[in-house]
């Protein structure tokens, strides 16, 4: 049976040191360019060298978000700004861009890429396309059922990854490409600058009564009319183990240690006790309290 790898945000570096220590296998990060969390500290390349030492050190992981969808002059430094991470160990690059993807290839052509879910990959003929350009791992939209991820994986090669997000904010636009913030805000989402539009509180207002505010309920707290519930699939360990699924994605990179530190916890503590004894497997209310 695979061992399925808990991969954690990492907004800074001690979040990336709690991640480890609570029992991440990897952690995702964003350097000063190219990524997708302008609001997160992000890391120097001096940081990301002390990231990737500590957590080499116990046998862990890190990848660096390049996932930004660029314009032209967007893509100006982005060799030398990889040939750097490559030359500090960097163990992956997350991408969407097939012109990023292109010139990480060329420039160094045995860093490993994988494909960010703002890459939209929804179907087995996509993966195989990115497969054949030499991608490791495809970050898999979020809209996919269980069952279609299943399916999927009967139609990709062994030696292909395939991640999931488990836990945390999902985008309201399909696999979080989104001008909604853009256009109220002039923060570009694409570009790592989400005012998160989707979550402020709505009221319907008519046209000829100006000033008359009308609620739409969901419950005693207000109501938030676009974005998607956050996601929590601690009671479905089993299912997506048995799914294929090679790596169990935690959203967060702009949220704080302490939820770091429980959320990775909790998840570590289902899994462990799947492989533990995977025919006897039950789960825990109290890995709820973790959280």
């Amino acid at each position: 049976m695979n061992r399925i790898e808990l991969l954690a945000p990492a907004g800074d570096l001690e979040k990336l040191k709690m991640a480890i220590n609570y029992g991440a296998d990897a952690v995702y990060l964003g350097g000063e360019a190219f990524g997708l969390r302008k609001a997160s500290k992000n890391f120097t390349m001096d940081k990301i060298k002390e990231g990737i030492k500590f957590a080499h050190d116990k046998g862990k992981r890190v990848y660096v978000t390049l996932n930004i969808i660029p314009h032209g002059n967007d893509l100006v430094g982005l060799e030398e700004y990889v040939t750097e991470l490559y030359n500090i160990g960097v163990d992956a690059v997350i991408v969407s861009d097939p012109g990023m993807f292109s010139i990480i290839k060329k420039t160094v052509p045995d860093l490993e890429i994988q494909i960010s879910t703002q890459g939209s990959v929804t179907n087995a003929e996509t993966i195989n396309f990115w497969h054949n350009l030499g991608a490791s791992r495809v970050v898999l939209a979020r809209e996919l059922s269980l069952n279609e991820i299943e399916e999927i994986r009967t139609k990709i090669s062994d030696d292909m990854e395939i991640e999931t997000f488990v836990h945390g904010a999902m985008c309201m636009s399909y696999s979080g490409r989104c001008l909604l913030s853009n256009y109220m805000t002039g923060r570009d989402a694409n570009m790592g600058d989400c005012s998160h539009a989707c979550r402020y509180k709505y009221h319907l207002v008519e046209e000829k009564r100006p000033g008359e505010f009308f609620p739409v309920y969901e419950d005693e707290d207000g109501t938030f009319i676009m974005n998607s519930k956050d996601l929590c699939m601690l009671p479905h360990i089993p299912d997506l183990v048995k799914s294929g699924i090679n790596s169990f994605k935690i959203e967060g990179r702009v949220k704080s240690s302490y939820y770091v530190a429980t959320v990775i916890r909790s998840y570590r503590m289902a899994i462990d006790a799947y492989y533990n004894d995977p025919d006897n497997y039950e789960f825990k209310e109290e890995w709820f309290d973790e959280i």
